[in-house]
């Protein structure tokens, strides 16, 4: 109850926090102001106990200690702090961002699909404004321009009539909703590729960037861009652990340098040079992924060239297939566009919290400090103890691994960022750790060491060490996430903006409404009309058929069946038959023929006229 109750008085600590940063003009996320306010409970050196109630008096002191850590803007702490948060709620893996993207358009497309695929007109006016919509959502679905530019959308108007002509329509519009959108989308796809495969033959495509030459060169900027920033903070780095080590060895500079800020400082740019990292990692996949696109892009523009050069006409099943895979190669490049935009933007927005370095420890000032003093680099250290291993005999009840002895040494999962484990709480220095030394197992975890004496030293107690460790990320609450121990500091956010362990613990869970519905019955019915829960029922069924076994059949005549019976009739059926009587005989006779003359009269009254008969003999035909 009292964890409770002292809970509840945090959140409105946070409040009260967050509203006075904000009256001094600093707007800060409640999300940094809830990490803020309970990594000061957490911390040892400020007394606040998370078990019992909070005073009034507590309440007082912990919003003026938290307000004063986030007004104090020279702090690196605070900078780490706030660069923790800004990339947990920002960042997102290729899979994340690409559906997210998805995601926007569809939605920025849903009205324009919603009136294609909903709308059944009849008349022609009406299936040209729909033409025209498709027309327009081809050309946002492909990216390939603007619905402001006349050209592109002649080219798409084009393209789209050579796949679906006005005549056509009327097919398209009697389709199911979701079969026009399945419809739209395959449309989409062919308008743009033949819109590709113009370009290519300079046949139009104005409008059309050529992405494979800007993403090279984009890359190339990018990766000299985080390999400067890089090797810049990693300098930083190495030299704030130099003077670190010389405050230990000798008194009079621990004094000297005790009142700078140096631990902070270099937590500050060990967590920059993990992010740069991450973004780095990203940025070679993306490369890489471009190069394969570039080929598959020239392949599939060659096939396409030689199926379609020189023919007058080509089948749609041939060729349709060709522009749809041009198409998704070219959508691949426009991923590959927006994620090394996202890329570059983080890398530009994570440089605003380490220019506090700068003002901290200018160049002059660092130069100074650094005089006769020896900065090695994590990789000078590394070689400097490749020929050292721990002995493995010297330990009996603890398990070491070595390169030579373990098939998955390169894969396995070490703690504390790959750091040294012993240093970071004797020392508070974040020293690389060389897993060539020799990687310690205790209870199921991997560590590894900056030296063979680091190791020595953890391995005789690491409990004890491991404990150092987690005070120091008490003191230090930036630790947390650099050194990833969100496991142990569960606590340290509320579960409503935990995230899962392998992207942190600060980005707000992504919630939405969702339903679901199901059948009455799945499966077709198997009721048995003849089964009793009852068993009195199947009582009397069982007597009822005990008394059949004692019962006779009867039969009797009634008066309608009386001097009955069948009778069956056979009869012979006709069969078809026919007979020749006589042949019949043709005989050809001589046609009379007979011609008068004289019937017209002469130059006497009278009239003379003369019979000639020409028919022919009887034995002449």
């Amino acid at each position: 109850m009292a964890g409770e109750r002292t809970q509840s008085a945090i959140k409105t600590i946070i409040r009260q926090v967050g509203l006075q940063c904000a009256a001094q003009g600093q707007n800060l996320s409640e999300t940094l102001v809830a990490f803020m306010v309970k990594a000061v409970v957490l911390d040892p050196r400020n007394d606040f106990n998370m078990d019992r109630i909070l005073t009034e008096n507590d309440m007082q002191d912990l919003i003026q200690l938290c307000v004063t850590r986030l007004l104090d803007t020279t702090n690196p702490s605070l900078s780490t702090i706030k660069m923790q948060v800004y990339f947990d709620m920002n960042y997102a893996n290729r899979d994340e961002l690409l559906s997210e993207q998805e995601r926007v358009l569809e939605g920025k497309l849903a009205p324009l699909v919603r009136d294609i695929t909903e709308s059944g007109p009849h008349a022609q006016e009406d299936i040209e404004n729909v033409y025209q919509k498709i027309i327009t959502y081809a050309l946002l679905r492909s990216g390939l321009g603007s619905p402001a530019d006349i050209e592109a959308v002649r080219e798409v108007t084009a393209a789209l009539q050579s796949v679906l002509s006005q005549t056509q329509m009327i097919t398209f519009i009697s389709l199911s909703k979701k079969d026009k959108e399945e419809q739209l989308k395959d449309l989409a796809m062919l308008v743009s590729g033949i819109r590709l495969y113009n370009k290519q033959c300079q046949k139009g495509g104005s409008s059309i960037d050529d992405l494979p030459h800007i993403l090279n060169k984009a890359i190339l900027s990018a990766t000299q861009t985080l390999d400067e920033r890089l090797n810049s903070c990693q300098l930083l780095a190495h030299r704030y652990t130099a003077l670190l080590e010389s405050m230990q060895k000798d008194p009079h500079r621990h004094s000297q340098l005790h009142s700078l800020k140096l631990k902070e400082a270099l937590f500050n740019v060990r967590q920059y040079e993990a992010f740069l990292c991450i973004l780095q990692s990203n940025t070679i996949t993306s490369a890489q992924e471009v190069e394969s696109l570039n080929v598959q892009f020239e392949v599939a523009m060659m096939v396409l060239k030689n199926t379609v050069v020189d023919k007058t006409s080509v089948e749609s099943e041939e060729v349709f297939p060709l522009f749809r895979e041009l198409s998704k190669i070219w959508t691949s490049f426009q991923d590959e566009m927006l994620l090394l935009r996202f890329l570059t933007n983080m890398t530009n927005d994570l440089q605003q919290f380490v220019e506090v370095q700068s003002q901290l420890f200018p160049e002059e000032m660092l130069t100074s400090l650094l005089e006769g003093v020896t900065v090695k680099s994590d990789e000078e250290r590394i070689k400097e103890t490749m020929g050292t291993k721990v002995n493995v005999s010297d330990f009996k009840n603890q398990e070491w691994l070595l390169p030579e002895t373990t098939d998955i040494f390169d894969q396995l999962l070490i703690q504390y960022h790959g750091f040294c484990a012993h240093s970071i709480g004797v020392k508070g220095i974040t020293l690389r750790g060389n897993p060539a030394i020799g990687i310690l197992k205790h209870k199921e975890k991997y560590y590894v060491f900056s030296s063979k004496e680091a190791a020595y030293l953890f391995a005789q107690d690491p409990d004890k060490f491991i404990q150092l460790n987690v005070e120091k990320a008490k003191k230090y609450a930036e630790l947390i996430q650099l050194l990833e121990l969100r496991h142990q500091f569960e606590y340290l956010v509320p579960r409503a903006q935990a995230r899962n362990a392998s992207r942190g613990s600060l980005k707000p869970l992504p919630k939405r409404d969702s339903g679901t519905q199901t059948d009455t019955h799945i499966l077709p019915p198997t009721i048995v009309r003849s089964y009793e829960w009852n068993e009195w029922e199947l009582r009397r069924k069982a007597i009822k058929l005990a008394n059949l076994r004692r019962k006779l059949t009867h039969s009797m005549q009634t008066d309608l069946s009386h001097m009955r019976r069948e009778n069956f009739t056979q009869v012979y059926l006709p069969k078809d038959a026919g007979t020749q009587t006589k042949r019949d005989n043709s005989s050809n006779v001589p046609k009379p023929q007979i011609f008068l003359k004289g019937l017209r009269g002469g130059p006497s009254p009278t009239t003379h006229m003369v019979a000639v008969d020409l028919t022919r003999p009887l034995d002449e035909t």
